[in-house]
């Protein structure tokens, strides 16, 4: 112990440190190195910052102060380091600006060094989604509903302002008075910017009246409450982009029910819903996004992966969740063989599926194709109505065939078929029902089975790893951008992991 010890002696070969530092060491950092302006060069070497901050995700060490403190005093962090001792604002700001445009180059990189050495091959792409809360507060909500009554509220008051005004300058002819207020009226939302001419036109005629009351009193709750009120629920509008709420801490983070909370429905925080496709445990690909149902978010999912990896997987597996009928039309279209359940798949395999208590369900009601007619178990006639089409999110257009019964008020069954008063209907998607059976067969093939009994320990066991083993339940950074960086990196440590267990 006389001599200095030495670190390198100090780690034992194969050890997880060690696989972190040769697989970041393989990464080409040129999309890194471009992030950093000229005109000098920085303190620490971005490879050593990135391998700090995967292997410190990989112990569980999130906060950016604990890695700088883990810097200090854990040896395993020197010898990577190189006994460097970046403070923690170099690591964040390292991690949230630098590492945000580079995220996906990064993350791909190792991925591709998986494909090379045979971990993965893109054959099998096991998805599914989770929800991780966001770095805000669970109060912190603004909602679309209380931002529409809110304005509508505030609206009205506007117009009888205006009204007022209106009232006052018509005897006048006022400058401003019936052409701009009708310009503004009759149903058409008056917007902040319609407001504040309002309010110039009034300082304009205060100059010439300065001690009429009504105007004084119209400028005042112009300028104090309507206008400022108004370009607030403008900007809250903006926010939404679609959605029906977010945080007022994290603006890109939607209000969503966390399953792991222990209650019955799991509360609503502020989340982001990641998505994740995986292949022997390690994962291939992943997508954070605003809403909180799985199936729109498959297509931008597997756009993304296949923009980075440049092909498809050969065939995807996943749950219930993904079974629409854009979903199956986007897999087929691109060539990926579909294992997705759909919503009643799992209720079909059970035995009282056939029984009387399932006997009004539409899968029992019988097609005459040559009356474009539907036959009810009780033997009447639902006949066709009209086609109603509709978008979804992602722009995939469809449409429903509906069928209705003309004798089903004198029906003695009515009230055990269905809840309308007057007649029960039928919304029939004839391309849906191609889909779903032949997914049907898919799933109950033999490889369908194979497949299906490997999804549980192939995502699921890494949302496990993740979320339960590694604690990580909420997000440390802010922001869609720095969302998707954290996920990322945390993937990446997650991958290496693996590969370290091998």
């Amino acid at each position: 112990m006389l001599l200095p010890p030495n670190l390198e002696e100090l780690i034992p070969s194969g050890h997880l440190v060690r696989v972190v530092d040769e697989i970041i060491e393989r990464i080409d950092i040129e999309p890194l190195i471009r992030q950093y302006k000229g005109g000098g060069t920085s303190a620490y070497h971005p490879k050593m910052l990135i391998k700090v901050i995967v292997y410190g995700y990989t112990q569980r060490i999130f906060s950016s102060r604990q890695i700088a403190k883990a810097l200090r005093e854990k040896i395993n962090f020197m010898w990577l380091s190189g006994m460097n001792r970046p403070d923690f604002r170099t690591i964040n700001r390292f991690r949230g600006k630098i590492m945000k445009a580079v995220i996906d180059e990064v993350f791909y990189a190792v991925v591709e060094q998986l494909l090379d050495q045979g971990y993965i091959d893109l054959e099998k792409y096991f998805i599914d989604g989770t929800k991780i809360e966001a770095n805000a507060n669970k109060y912190s909500f603004v909602w679309r509903k209380s931002t529409e009554k809110y304005k509508a509220s505030l609206q009205e008051k506007v117009r009888a302002l205006l009204d007022e005004i209106d009232e006052l300058e018509a005897e006048e002819e006022a400058e401003y008075g019936d052409k701009d207020l009708e310009e503004v009226g009759e149903g058409k939302e008056i917007d902040s910017e319609e407001l504040k001419q309002v309010a110039d036109k009034i300082n304009q005629k205060l100059k010439k009246d300065p001690k009429n009351k009504t105007l004084k009193k119209a400028k005042r709750s112009l300028e104090k409450d309507f206008i400022p009120r108004q370009e607030k629920y403008e900007e809250q509008e903006k926010t939404f982009e679609g959605r029906n709420s977010y945080s007022k801490i994290d603006h890109d983070a939607t209000f969503m029910r966390m399953k792991e909370d222990h209650m019955l429905n799991g509360q609503l925080k502020a989340g982001y819903n990641i998505q994740m496709g995986t292949q022997n445990q390690f994962v291939i690909g992943y997508s954070v996004h605003q809403r909180a149902g799985d199936t729109s978010c498959l297509k931008p999912h597997l756009d993304h992966v296949r923009e980075w990896l440049g092909e498809y997987p050969e065939s995807l597996i996943a749950d219930a969740g993904y079974g629409s009928e854009e979903n199956y039309a986007y897999l087929q279209e691109n060539q990926v063989t579909a294992y997705v359940k759909y919503n009643t798949f799992h209720y079909e395999q059970k035995r009282h599926y056939s029984k009387n208590m399932t006997k009004y369900r539409p899968e029992n009601f019988k097609y005459l194709s040559d009356k474009d007619q539907y036959e009810c178990p009780q033997g009447q006639r639902l006949t066709y109505l009209y086609t109603k089409k509709y978008v979804t999110d992602n722009g995939y257009e469809t449409q429903r065939r509906i069928y209705g019964g003309a004798a089903c008020q004198s029906c003695p069954v009515m009230r055990e078929c269905t809840r309308s008063k007057y007649q029960r209907r039928l919304w029939v998607g004839v391309e849906l029902l191609k889909m779903k059976k032949a997914a049907h067969e898919r799933l109950l093939s033999p490889k369908g089975k194979e497949v299906r009994s490997q999804r549980p320990v192939e995502v699921e066991a890494v949302f496990g790893r993740l979320k339960q083993n590694w604690g990580f339940r909420r997000f440390m950074l802010r922001g869609l951008d720095k969302v998707k960086t954290e996920w990322g990196i945390l993937c990446i440590a997650h991958n290496i992991a693996k590969v370290a267990a091998q």
